[in-house]
């Protein structure tokens, strides 16, 4: 075993999350040094397995209307800062024959007290914008909602904190806390890629892991019980509506098809577990068959759509009541000063919330932290864009030796910095993923300056192996390029590629019929029977077990 290496720093951050990831880059501009500590990749928790919702605030208007008034807030703001990580597609919540039209009505007067523009709208003027929602409604509303890449807000938060010092530890697992008495002084870990334990030192440590913050705060022998309420979703295989559809009543299973990209998603259910499942999702066949059934009744063209995969997440609900579902908690923010709560200086965790508050919730927890370091910076995440988003353009020559389609979804995944890798170069213009346009240029890019260590890595962030083929013609191609980088050696890149077809497996097995598994059978055709991938040994699982050794 390698020797403990020690680091120090002023911040330590737990979680890569949205809010994680938004407090390393609020502590790196205020000129705070910090350390961001994630177990895996950026947005592998429940950042990255929520609908992408760019909350105009109007589902919660009626059932929460301080949670609505912080989404049009943050809302107007990303439109802004973060443009490359945005579609501002508008929105419909749509009332069906089965609803109660004199909802609609307290629905717009909620939103209007919560400060979002809601305009009512006729069945024919609905359907003119959005051909393909349910001919049958009898009422609809637009609002201000849009689509977010939690993948992408979360890179370029990094990004922008890397640039100005801050430094970030992926794919390492914080093991306990080090405390003094009553302070928290810093945090064991070790790294899961080399076995290296670490010592990080620090005068603040802020717990911001989401659902699994309940774990940390064990540490520290503090008790704050969550509510983990999974979310089940299915992506569709291609953009079967360009607004964001929701149904217009109270919170309900599979009422909201959201567009991201080039596909479509229906979600979400809302269902109870015990804390010890929050790591090991699974989607049931009934989940699967209220969000097909419920999803059609909000655009009918659904019902012979074919499903890509499934997945779930788990929102990070604190426990107020008994409620099951968990859909009448507060989507509301929580942060706990635990110098002033518990008596246990050095220690903030930042949880609750949702993806669409999450800078609100960094501003807030980087308030806290700075005012205890006596610093004295004002935030200034609200109004500088992100890497990606800073309104800088590529000239347009570039046009005419690059294919459009690679120019136009470069450019719509990293904003100016594309101009980065979009060179007059052959090899960096090769097409790697031909369902999502990802280039050999793209990818080399994400993997020296994206913080990318895998496959599954690379798919957050250039959304390769994330179209119709799943991966299926593009993952061999992209596995060899981690070895001509330099990343890798040996068989690795054979070893990253199984991993890599093991994760896609996990979500196309809820929706195992039809087109899907004809796709699957293909699939096992080409890794099993031509490339022999089961005779590959898996680093992962050599991995785990000596994780679960030490």
């Amino acid at each position: 075993m390698n020797k403990t290496s020690r680091l120090e720093t002023s911040v330590i951050i737990i979680g890569g999350g949205a809010t994680g990831s938004g407090i390393m880059r609020d502590c790196a501009l205020r000129g705070i040094d910090c350390i961001l500590i994630e177990k895996d990749d950026l947005a592998s928790g429940t950042t990255g397995r929520n609908h992408g919702l760019l909350h105009s605030g109007a589902r919660y208007a009626v059932t929460d209307n301080e949670s609505a008034k912080e989404c049009i807030h943050e809302n107007k703001i990303l439109k802004t800062i973060a443009k490359h990580c945005v579609e501002d597609t508008q929105g419909l919540f749509i009332s069906l024959p089965d609803d109660d039209l004199d909802f609609q009505k307290q629905f717009i007067d909620s939103c209007g007290s919560a400060g979002i523009e809601a305009k009512q709208l006729t069945p024919k003027e609905a359907l003119l914008l959005e051909p393909n929602v349910n001919p049958d409604l009898i009422g609809a509303v637009q609002v201000p909602d849009g689509t977010l890449d939690p993948f992408r807000l979360c890179a370029a938060n990094v990004l922008d904190a890397k640039e100005n010092g801050a430094r970030l530890l992926t794919h390492t697992h914080v093991t306990s806390l080090i405390r003094h008495q009553d302070t928290v002084l810093g945090v064991n870990c070790i790294d899961v890629k080399t076995n290296q334990k670490i010592e990080i030192f620090a005068q603040q440590v802020i717990n911001a892991a989401g659902i699994w913050g309940q774990n940390i705060c064990e540490y520290a022998d503090l008790s704050i019980k969550m509510f983990p309420a999974k979310g089940s979703l299915l992506i569709l295989d291609y953009r079967i509506n360009n607004l964001v559809i929701n149904r217009c009543r109270k919170p309900s299973d599979a009422d909201i098809l959201v567009p991201g990209d080039t596909i479509s998603l229906i979600g979400t259910t809302s269902e109870h577990i015990d804390y010890d499942k929050i790591d090991d999702l699974h989607v049931s066949a009934k989940e699967v068959d209220i969000l097909m059934r419920e999803g059609a009744k909000l655009a009918p063209i659904m019902a012979n759509t074919r499903v890509l995969r499934a997945y779930a997440g788990v929102r990070p609900l604190v426990a107020v009541d008994d409620d099951g579902t968990g859909r009448n908690i507060s989507r509301g923010i929580v942060l706990l000063d635990h110098g002033e709560k518990d008596g246990l200086d050095g220690f903030t965790t930042i949880t609750g919330g949702k993806l669409m508050t999450s800078r609100l919730m960094a501003e807030m927890t980087t308030d806290l932290v700075a005012n205890k370091l006596g610093n004295t910076q004002e935030c200034t995440t609200h109004i500088r864009p992100l890497p990606g988003s800073n309104g800088a353009s590529i000239t347009a020559k570039k046009t005419a030796s690059i294919a459009k389609p690679v120019y136009q979804s470069a450019i719509y995944r990293h904003g100016e910095r594309a101009q980065q890798f979009l060179t007059d170069e052959a090899k960096d213009q090769a097409v790697i993923c031909e369902c999502e346009m990802v280039t050999q240029g793209e990818i080399n890019y994400a993997i020296n300056q994206l913080d990318v260590h895998n496959l599954v890595d690379l798919r957050r962030r250039t959304r390769l192996g994330m179209g119709p083929c799943q991966g299926e013609l593009c993952t061999y191609r992209a596995a060899g390029l981690f070895e001509e980088c330099g990343q890798i050696s040996g068989n690795q890149s054979s070893q990253l590629l199984t991993h890599f077809l093991e994760e896609r497996w996990k979500g196309i097995k809820p929706v195992f019929w039809g087109d899907a598994l004809r796709e699957a059978e293909f699939s096992y055709w080409i890794y099993e029977g031509l490339f022999g991938a089961s005779d590959i040994p898996n680093q992962h699982s050599e991995q785990e077990s000596k994780e679960a050794t030490l």
